[in-house]
């Protein structure tokens, strides 16, 4: 996908998270938390600061799943997924950097939805 076409995917996705949440456009940071509340699988709940942090990583460990980088390990005894990086992650500008996760971000959601 060309940037231009990342970028009208990206606001068609964040506009219609915010109407099926009745909130504001989300950000990439509430985009990553959404995912990693999914990719957990125990249901929305209440998640402490820290684990608030653990589900963005979990979420971005998915993410970059998908191009190779991280492999899932497996659950801890609470449910909660481990993943291992089996790919050095090149050193991408900010630009790029966000370019990627909303590519990665709107393909994850493409999947979900069973849109190839």
């Amino acid at each position: 996908m060309t940037p231009a076409e990342i970028n009208k995917k990206w606001e068609v996705l964040q506009q219609r998270i915010a109407e099926e949440f009745d909130n504001e456009k989300p950000d990439i940071k509430v985009m990553l938390f959404l995912i990693g509340v999914q990719e957990l699988g125990q249901g929305p709940r209440k998640f402490s600061k820290r684990q608030k942090e653990e589900l963005m990583h979990i979420a971005t460990c998915r993410l970059m799943s998908m191009m190779g980088f991280y492999e899932l390990e497996g659950l801890d005894q609470d449910g909660w997924p481990h993943w291992k990086r089996v790919k050095v992650i090149p050193n991408y500008t900010l630009l790029e950097q966000e370019m990627m996760m909303k590519s990665l971000i709107v393909n994850y959601f493409e999947e979900m939805d069973g849109v190839e």
